[in-house]
């Protein structure tokens, strides 16, 4: 599975900006796929998760409430849609896919990544 990302860039602390990730898998709704980020210097963190059919999602608490995944089977996409950006959300953004249905919060469990995406918030 060959996933691209995009959507990222520099906004304002406060705003809100929109990830996209598409996949080259025409079995797109056999996977359970996630989002990451890596601040440098830092580990790898778990942002969202979403099940094979978008009914399951996971959030941890530092983007719980301001973060929303979802996904286009028929497009193959998965979206991150992220608001009250902060500075602290400054990452590369990845998408991952897993060969499971169900959802996974550690990026131990994921198959396949995409090439990343850089976010940058400024004051």
């Amino acid at each position: 599975v060959q996933l691209q990302a995009s959507g990222g860039g520099r906004v304002q602390a406060g705003d809100s900006l929109r990830l996209s990730c598409v996949a080259s898998e025409r079995t797109f709704s056999s996977y359970a796929m996630g989002w990451f980020r890596q601040a440098p210097g830092k580990e790898r963190e778990f942002v969202a998760a979403i099940g094979w059919n978008g009914a399951e999602t996971y959030y941890p608490d530092s983007v719980k409430g301001r973060s929303t995944i979802s996904r286009d089977n028929a497009k193959n996409t998965v979206y991150l849609e992220m608001n009250s950006l902060k500075l602290e959300d400054t990452a590369v953004y990845y998408c991952a896919a897993r060969n499971e249905k169900v959802i996974a919060g550690s990026r131990y469990d994921y198959d396949y990544w995409g090439q990343g995406t850089q976010v940058t918030v400024s004051s």
